[in-house]
């Protein structure tokens, strides 16, 4: 059933507004062509870049025209009666209208914009660039299709329970028994005469040539739909073989051009002036800031603090492979190297460096470049990080991290960057279409990488580190304490050039830095020991409970204790994660004995006189040690480790068995350059997951996931609700605490905002513990 058709107000939209109002971008043409000219300027900014970046092999004039036509043909399918009823839904005296979402559009509307491209096929193909890859990233832009959930439905588009079983476009009218364009999507074909150069004389298919001689307006029946659909799905999946970088880069290109193109009508929190052409200026400002060797300059003397280089950091500088690999220990100085490595390699570039934690990447920020050079910090809760290490007067921009034009508009933040500092999800996330890394493109299209502690990557993170690269010719160093000779073969393989590995300062990593010990359980008389001659301990567990355990135990014999996990409300957990690095500064002459999880292994820049660990991994247990004697005092420091009984949380009985193995093989002192060798003499061999969505599908584009599933998920508890309903999304993440639990049984909690509410009758929560499961507690 079909309902009133006729527009009010008379014009095609691509956005809603405000009666009384409006700007030419609310408009179909008007926000065509706002992406067109903003796909343009990144273009004509980024330039040759664009081609060397990716080893492209096309030129830069069909990269630009391609991605100027996918511009101009992305928004076509809103051009239909669902999608205009939407955007009036809230709009007095409009028609049509559709309330969401009692009432779903049929399908969505960019998956329109390819079957109505696909009808004007003939003459689109008539002008500049590549109509299928511009028609593959049209319909991909919204990233949602071809999959659903992370997993690949291979279907193009997906036709909903609507009420109707017809749709009327607003394409053709009949005036006066002949068929004409209508007036408004006339002006949009206009335009791309003039825009892109396209032939006046326009041309259909014959199938909608017939279709017009019927019908006195362009109407499609579901069958129709179905039809036009598995017609054009054929075809992409079978006839076509496209480049699939040049593809990826068209798709990057236009989601960044969408994103910042729907941003112009409010774009306050970018330009002051609503002149259309201040976008242009603002990209051109914006893109062009890169790094120069002064402003490196400075975040390096500022880290000396009057002293010198060492040769290794001054080796990393004089590299001449495009990929570098700084294989050192921990408290050797990677860090201070990769910005002299980048000194040589990032100049006229914009600098990524990149973490593979929250805390790691916030410790990298605040350590060396927050107010030294014109950077930023990017991870999914970066507002909370910066806040909480700042006065608080930080201006509160956009509605919170979970809306969508609030990400948008923090990932703006990274193209005027000079330097991201980022989880690699804001890189590597790329190639699995994850929103942020894309809207991110246009600085990751010109940027230098770092990539740190690179041997702590699962499978599927380290397979993305292979594609991107295979694919991306920038300069790039990976720094790790180690490399596994089927990691370095892998990389060898994937660069497909001559690479360079640094070594660390073999005076530091020979220094004889740890004594082990072990035994089933652990020696507390050890650690009341230190303490009482104020020395600092660090005590790691393998499961969130079990630190609990321990903790109430050193609190119960009334031992300085503080604990530190995963399992608090993240504004929780960076004040236990400040308490701890505080409390084990030089300066905090006080004995503490902190108590942590795995969170401890990278995140936590300190240096333990006494470790005590339960076994796990070898990889997880070098990272461990990498906390003890770090700043090294001059002779050996003790190492107490103990077994792990619950198998499984995490570890599986192989990786304990290895873990033991490594530290049954020393006896006496042990040094960085002992526990890399045994590491890298390991016969161990990993399967990297290289399967990229950007890369490997066609004419598919959708968010999947870049890491392993994990053990978590990330809820809002119960107890918290009643204030997080009053505050505004941005707030929200202050809240999220991720728990072990059950799909089946979280898929019967209620939500808010997306995330599960854990229940009061399941889940306990105190500042001090965390969060605590009433039910199963030992279970983990």
């Amino acid at each position: 059933m079909l309902h009133n058709s006729k527009l009010d107000p008379d014009v095609l939209l691509a956005k809603s507004f405000d009666l009384g109002h409006w700007k030419g971008s609310y408009g179909l043409v008007g926000h065509t062509a706002d992406v067109v000219n903003a796909i343009t300027t990144l273009v004509d900014v980024l330039g040759d870049r664009l081609i060397e970046q990716f080893g492209l092999q096309c030129t830069l004039s069909e990269l630009k025209a391609t991605a100027r036509k996918s511009a101009y043909i992305h928004d076509w399918g809103k051009a239909n009666e669902h999608f205009q009823g939407v955007v009036r839904a809230k709009m007095r005296k409009a028609s049509p209208k559709r309330f969401l979402p009692e009432n779903p559009q049929l399908m969505r509307h960019e998956v329109f914009s390819v079957l109505l491209a696909w009808d004007f096929k003939e003459w689109l193909e008539q002008g500049e660039g590549d109509f299928l890859i511009a028609l593959a990233a049209a319909g991909g832009h919204h990233l949602k299709l071809g999959g659903r959930a992370g997993k690949c439905t291979d279907k193009l588009g997906e036709i909903r329970q609507s009420g109707d079983d017809k749709l009327h476009f607003y394409v053709i009218d009949k005036v006066n028994g002949k068929p004409q364009f209508n007036r408004h999507f006339h002006q949009l074909l206009k335009y791309g005469v003039k825009a892109l150069n396209l032939p006046e004389n326009i041309r259909f298919s014959k199938d909608f040539k017939k279709q017009l001689l019927k019908q006195s307006s362009l109407i499609w029946s579901i069958r129709e739909i179905k039809n036009k659909r598995q017609n054009i799905k054929d075809f992409l999946s079978n006839e076509w073989e496209p480049d699939p970088v040049f593809l990826a880069v068209v798709k990057a290109l236009l989601i960044a051009g969408d994103a910042i193109g729907s941003a112009i009508p409010n774009a306050n929190e970018l330009v002051k002036n609503e002149n259309r052409t201040s976008i242009k200026k603002w990209i051109e400002s914006e893109v062009t800031k890169t790094l120069n060797e002064e402003k490196l300059q400075k975040v390096i003397d500022t880290r000396l603090n009057g002293n010198q280089l060492r040769p290794f950091q001054i080796n990393l500088a004089q590299s001449t492979a495009r990929v570098t690999l700084a294989r050192a220990g921990c408290g050797t100085g990677k860090t201070l190297g990769a910005y002299n490595w980048a000194k040589s390699k990032a100049l006229g570039r914009k600098l990524i460096f990149c973490y593979p934690t929250t805390g790691t990447s916030t410790e990298g920020f605040l350590d060396y470049v927050h107010n030294q050079i014109d950077s930023v910090l990017l991870h999914s809760r970066a507002d909370v990080d910066l806040e909480m290490a700042t006065t608080g007067e930080e201006d509160d921009a956009g509605e919170g991290i979970n809306n969508e034009g609030a990400l948008k508009l923090e990932s703006f933040k990274a193209w005027g960057r000079e330097s991201l500092v980022c989880t690699v999800d804001t890189v590597l996330g790329l190639l699995q279409c994850n929103r942020r890394p894309i809207y991110c493109f246009p600085a990751i299209a010109q940027a230098a990488f770092v990539f740190d502690e690179v041997h702590c990557y699962d499978n599927r993170l380290f397979g993305a580190l292979l594609r991107f690269l295979k694919v991306v010719k920038a300069p790039i160093l990976l720094m790790s304490a180690s490399f596994l000779p089927w990691q370095l073969e892998a990389i060898k393989k994937a660069v497909g050039e001559p690479i360079e590995i640094i070594r660390g300062p073999v005076e530091l990593e020979k220094q004889p830095r740890y004594r082990f010990n072990y035994s089933e359980k652990p020696n507390w008389g050890r650690v009341e020991q230190e303490l009482k001659n104020g020395g600092k301990v660090l005590w790691i567990s393998n499961q969130v409970n079990t630190a609990i355990s321990v903790y109430k135990e050193a609190k119960t014999k009334g031992l300085n204790a503080l604990i530190y996990h995963s399992r608090f409300r993240y504004e929780d957990r960076v004040q236990h994660h400040r308490d701890v690095v505080d409390a084990f500064k030089a300066e905090n002459n006080e004995p503490v004995l902190a108590i942590a999880t795995q969170v401890a292994e990278m995140s936590l820049d300190l240096s333990a006189t006494l470790l005590v660990s339960q076994i796990a991994d070898p990889a997880g247990l070098i990272q461990r040690l990498g906390r003890l004697n770090r700043r090294y005092c001059g002779h050996a420091k003790d190492a107490l480790f103990y077994d792990d009984d619950k198998v499984g949380y995490p570890y599986s009985q192989q990786d304990l068995e290895n873990g033991l193995s490594l530290i049954k093989s020393f006896t006496g002192e042990v040094c960085q350059a002992d526990l890399a060798q045994w590491l890298e003499s390991s016969d161990q061999e990993g399967k990297p997951d290289k399967q990229s969505v950007l890369l490997d599908k066609s004419w598919q584009t959708y968010q999947t996931s870049l890491r392993e599933a994990g053990f978590n998920v990330t809820v809002l508890l119960e107890q918290d609700l009643k204030t997080i309903k009053s505050l505004p999304s941005k707030e929200i993440p202050r809240f999220t605490v991720p728990i072990p639990a059950d799909p089946k049984t979280i898929k019967q909690w209620d939500k808010h905002k997306f995330y599960p509410i854990a229940p009061n009758n399941q889940w306990t929560y105190s500042s001090e513990l965390g969060a605590c499961e009433i039910k199963n507690e030992t279970r983990k």
